[in-house]
């Protein structure tokens, strides 16, 4: 079983995310050591390392490997770094996070998911990760300060606000913003506290974040 396991992992990594332009080693490197399978539900155990979304309840799911990879090597985390996650879902994400340097404070508005997620990251020895039921779009519930890097899983029409005032000069912004089916993940970079440089990473179609479906007071 292990063996099958491993050989999965590693045909994920090299038939889905290299061919997905994710070249940077680090990042390969955290995708093979955080044991993907662990944060899978394990009603969907089998599906850990495919090419497709994986539900996780209240609609929501993980992100295709490809994509998490996408993500992972566009922030280009350092070391000590500080990052704000917004949903938290398996904790998958905030474990690759964790091994990549960050230190990391992860938002889930669910109780279940939050509450799931934090048992499957401290089975696995994650340190650095603080997980915390609350609304990220509720500016009380947000953590003081900002932060080197803040992290979007779900989608809205553009990106909140709210969140990119986390943002700290110089940091980075994963989100994806537009509308169904054809939404785009960018990354943006904060360079003055107005200006910002924008990549766009790829195309995709994730659920929205919890409060964001209707946002007009929202600027991108």
């Amino acid at each position: 079983m292990a063996l099958n396991i491993e050989q999965a992992r590693f045909n994920m990594i090299e038939q889905q995310i290299r061919t997905w332009d994710v070249l940077d080693q680090r990042v390969l490197e955290t995708l093979k050591t955080v044991p993907r399978e662990e944060f899978v539900p394990s009603s969907h155990r089998r599906m850990a390392f495919m090419d497709v979304r994986i539900p996780l309840g209240h609609d929501q799911v993980m992100m295709k490997p490809v994509e998490e990879g996408r993500l992972l090597q566009a922030l280009q985390l350092e070391p000590g770094q500080t990052v704000l996650e917004v949903g938290t879902g398996s904790g998958f994400l905030a474990a690759c996070l964790s091994d990549l340097g960050g230190l990391v404070t992860s938002l889930e508005i669910f109780d279940d998911l939050a509450e799931s997620a934090s048992r499957r990251l401290e089975r696995a020895g994650v340190a650095n990760v603080a997980v915390t039921q609350a609304d990220a779009l509720d500016l009380s519930a947000l953590p003081a300060g900002e932060f080197d890097c803040v992290v979007v899983t779900g989608s809205s029409a553009m990106v909140p606000g709210v969140l990119k005032d986390k943002v700290a000069l110089g940091g980075r912004l994963f989100a994806i913003h537009g509308a169904s089916p054809a939404m785009e993940a960018v990354c943006l970079h904060r360079e003055k506290t107005d200006q910002w440089h924008t990549d766009s990473l790829f195309e995709t179609d994730l659920p929205r974040l919890v409060g964001a479906e209707d946002v007009p007071h929202f600027e991108f």
